[in-house]
């Protein structure tokens, strides 16, 4: 239930933290079925790589469905989401980090991880 007393421009804040977390989460998601923003398989660590059951593609496409289930749970449950999706996102970027490998795209992650976490800590103030 959402306080009388929240302020517009925090509500604002989150609502955009909010979406963006709904909207990343499922696009990146939906395009590791299509490889149409970026060959997502070039991200998988090598080490990592060589342990998995099966083949990078299909690795990246179940990594697709947790990305967009995760985002469905930030539209339905904010603080839950945010959560998930910042240990998600900490997850990628240390599996990057752990080879050196893509370190920009590590730093990115955990800058997203960081506003995840902001965002599900908001939603118990405006939510």
């Amino acid at each position: 239930m959402e306080s009388t007393n929240t302020n517009p421009s925090l509500k604002q804040t989150f609502n955009l933290l909010k979406y963006t977390f709904v909207i990343v989460p499922v696009v990146a998601g939906a395009d590791k079925f299509t490889n149409l923003l970026t060959h997502w398989e070039q991200y998988i660590n090598p080490s990592i790589a060589s342990l998995l059951p099966f083949s990078g593609p299909v690795f990246m496409m179940i990594v697709g469905f947790i990305e967009i289930i995760a985002g469905v749970i930030v539209l339905k449950k904010a603080e839950i989401g945010g959560y998930i999706v910042a240990a998600w996102l900490t997850v990628i970027a240390l599996t990057l980090l752990i080879g050196f490998n893509y370190a920009d795209v590590a730093v990115r992650d955990l800058v997203m991880a960081v506003s995840a976490f902001a965002m599900a800590r908001i939603s118990k103030i405006v939510a």
